[in-house]
C-alpha cells in the first residue's frame, strides 16, 4: 500500500465539465466550461493537463483522450443548491448546503443601507445595484473620489462588494467597513460573501488593484480543514481559501495577486511544508475571464497553468497527492454573466496512488474531503465517499 503524507489540492475556479441533470432548474442547460473554451479557442495548448487524463472525463468531448492517463480522473456532481464559490467550495470539505445564499438583483433594502451607513461613519453610498466590477468604477469612479461615498454593487452571486479608491478609501480601511458590513448582512440577509474591490488611477483609466479581499460566512466547524487543524496537522492557504472559509481551519494563509502567483507560493510552500494540506485557489478563471465571458483569456489561462503543471510535478515527493479539480463552472461563451451549474472535473496524481483509474461521476464534491480525511486518518465528514480504495495502490 503506498502511503500519502502531503497533499496539495489545486482549484481551477469556475473550470466546469458540463452541465449537471438539473442545470433547467438555474438557466444553465448546454453550459460546458472546459469543452466550450476548448472549441471557441479552435483547441488548446494544454498537453499536460491531456496527459493526466482531463479529455477522458465524461462529458469532456473534443478535448482529446489520453490512451493512458497518468492520473485518475472523474467528475463530480454537486449535491448542494447551489453554484457559486462558498457553496462549492463548503461543499468540497464536508459541509451541505441545502439553501441558496440570498441574492439581490434589485439591490438591497434601504434598512440595510442606511444601517451601513451609520455604522460605517460613511457619507453616502453610490451604486446599490446589479453591475459589472469594471463597468461601475468606470461610470462612478469620479463622483466616488469627489464625494468619499462608496460604491456598492452585487452581482448574480451572494455578494456585497464595495469599491473604494485606495486613495479615498485605503486597503485597511476599506477592509474595515467591509467587517461592518459583513457584521449587517446577517439572518434572512446572510449573504456569502462581502468583497472589498479596490481601485486606483485615473477617470478613464481606474483600475482594480490586486487588494480585493472576501469576507465570508464562516463555515460550521464540521469540515475537513477544522478536523485537520484539531488534530494538529497543517493547513496551507494559497489565494482566496482563507477568506472563503473565514479562516476557519487554516493554519497558515497567503493572499495571491493572479493565477501565476499563487502557483509560485504553492510551489514556495512544497519546498517548505514537509506534511498536512497545501490547499489553493487560483481565482482568474472565474473573476477575470469567467464573469467577463473573455474565451481568449480563459484558455489562455488554461495554457499557462498546464505550462506550469509540469513544474508542479517535478517538484512532489514521492509521498504527495496532486489534486486539481474545479468548484462549479462559469462558461464564458454562455449567457449572462452568471456562475454556471455544472459537474467539476477531477484529476488526482501521485507516486502512491495509480494511473488511468476512472473514478466516474461522483454523488458529491464532498468526496474529495472524505478521501482526504481517509488519508489522515480524519474521522467521517458528514457527506461524501472517499475515493481511495479506488486510486491507492
Amino acid at each position: 500500500m503506498g502511503e500519502i503524507r502531503r497533499v496539495i489540492w489545486i482549484i481551477l475556479d469556475s473550470v466546469g465539465a458540463g452541465e449537471m441533470p438539473d442545470a433547467d432548474r438555474f438557466g444553465d442547460e448546454g453550459a460546458n466550461t472546459l469543452v466550450h473554451v476548448w472549441e471557441k479557442n479552435g483547441g488548446l495548448n494544454i498537453p499536460n493537463l491531456v496527459k493526466m487524463g482531463i479529455g477522458n472525463i465524461s462529458g469532456v468531448t473534443e478535448i482529446p483522450k489520453e490512451k493512458n492517463p497518468l492520473a485518475c480522473y472523474g467528475r463530480l456532481s454537486e449535491m448542494s443548491n447551489g453554484k457559486d464559490t462558498t457553496i462549492g467550495h463548503w461543499e468540497m470539505t464536508g459541509i451541505y448546503s441545502p439553501n441558496k445564499f440570498p441574492t439581490y438583483p434589485q439591490g438591497f433594502p434601504e434598512n440595510i443601507i442606511d444601517d451601513f451607513i451609520k455604522k460605517a461613519g460613511v457619507p453616502g453610498i453610490l451604486g446599490n445595484c446589479t453591475a459589472s466590477g469594471t463597468e461601475i468604477i468606470k461610470e462612478l469612479g469620479v463622483q466616488h473620489i469627489t464625494t468619499a461615498k462608496p460604491i456598492i454593487y452585487t452581482s448574480a452571486d451572494s455578494v456585497f462588494q464595495i469599491a473604494c479608491h485606495e486613495e479615498v478609501y485605503p486597503p485597511e480601511k476599506l477592509y474595515e467597513i467591509c467587517r461592518i458590513a459583513r457584521e449587517i448582512l446577517c439572518g434572512e440577509h446572510a449573504v456569502a460573501r462581502v468583497i472589498a474591490r479596490p481601485f486606483a488611477g485615473e477617470d478613464g483609466s481606474f483600475y482594480r488593484t490586486s487588494n480585493r479581499r472576501d469576507f465570508s460566512l464562516k463555515p460550521g466547524d464540521n469540515n475537513l480543514l477544522v478536523k485537520m487543524k484539531e488534530k494538529g496537522m497543517e493547513v496551507t492557504a494559497v489565494g482566496k481559501i482563507e477568506d472563503i472559509f473565514a479562516g476557519s481551519g487554516i493554519t497558515e494563509a497567503v493572499h495571491t495577486k493572479d493565477n501565476m502567483d499563487g502557483v509560485d507560493k504553492t510551489l514556495e510552500y512544497m519546498k517548505k511544508k514537509e506534511g498536512g494540506l497545501i490547499f489553493t485557489n487560483l481565482v482568474e478563471f472565474d473573476s477575470t475571464w469567467g464573469h467577463r465571458r473573455d474565451y481568449k483569456g480563459y484558455g489562455k489561462g488554461l495554457e499557462d497553468f498546464d505550462m506550469r503543471l509540469e513544474e508542479i510535478i517535478s517538484s512532489m515527493k514521492k509521498d504527495d497527492l496532486l489534486i486539481i479539480n474545479a468548484d462549479h463552472g462559469c462558461d464564458p461563451t454562455f449567457k449572462g454573466t452568471d456562475h454556471t451549474r455544472e459537474y467539476i472535473p477531477v484529476l488526482l496524481y501521485g507516486k502512491s496512488i495509480k494511473s488511468g483509474v476512472d473514478i466516474g461521476t461522483g454523488s458529491s464534491f464532498a468526496d474529495i474531503g472524505q478521501t482526504i480525511a481517509d488519508i489522515f486518518g480524519i474521522e467521517k465528514l458528514d457527506i461524501g465517499s472517499s475515493m481511495l480504495n479506488k486510486i491507492l495502490i
